[in-house]
């Protein structure tokens, strides 16, 4: 995939979590069964979008079967790794501590949400120091 990852739309959004919620590959029309309830879409409203998605480079579409087999080509990690930090830059100036403040400011944060937040922090910061002195990792450790 490129340097640039293009925007999802909300729709978009909803099939490609379907897709990677899913054992790859899958079809149309298994994609529309599970958006039934959320979208009340016909099928060729589903396949304009999967054919969006497939001009985005997010799907691939194998067609030598005989029916549309799609699968993701960027996996949900990678898209909320880029969306994620996209989301950072432009609306907190690439500031963490702007966006948990925003969050305890606005009442967004329980006591549990903190509690959890430094617990997962206090392991980012074991992992580093184990990763500087050449010791293993510790056990349960952050993504990276």
């Amino acid at each position: 995939m490129g340097k640039t990852m293009k925007k999802l739309g909300e729709a978009e959004l909803e099939i490609m979590q379907v897709i990677w919620d899913s054992e790859p590959p899958v079809t149309s029309n298994y994609i529309l069964k599970q958006l039934q309830g959320r979208r009340h879409w016909q099928l060729s409203t589903l396949m304009t979008s999967l054919s969006r998605l497939t001009k985005k480079e997010y799907v691939i579409c194998d067609r030598s079967m005989g029916t549309n087999l799609y699968s993701a080509a960027v996996s949900e990690n990678e898209y909320k790794t880029r969306a994620g930090k996209r989301f950072l830059e432009q609306v907190y100036n690439n500031s963490i501590q702007n966006m948990v403040a925003a969050l305890y400011n606005g009442d967004m944060l329980k006591e549990d949400d903190i509690h959890e937040l430094r617990s997962y922090l206090d392991t980012l910061e074991a992992d580093l120091s184990a990763e500087m002195s050449g010791k293993p990792e510790s056990e349960g450790g952050g993504e990276k």
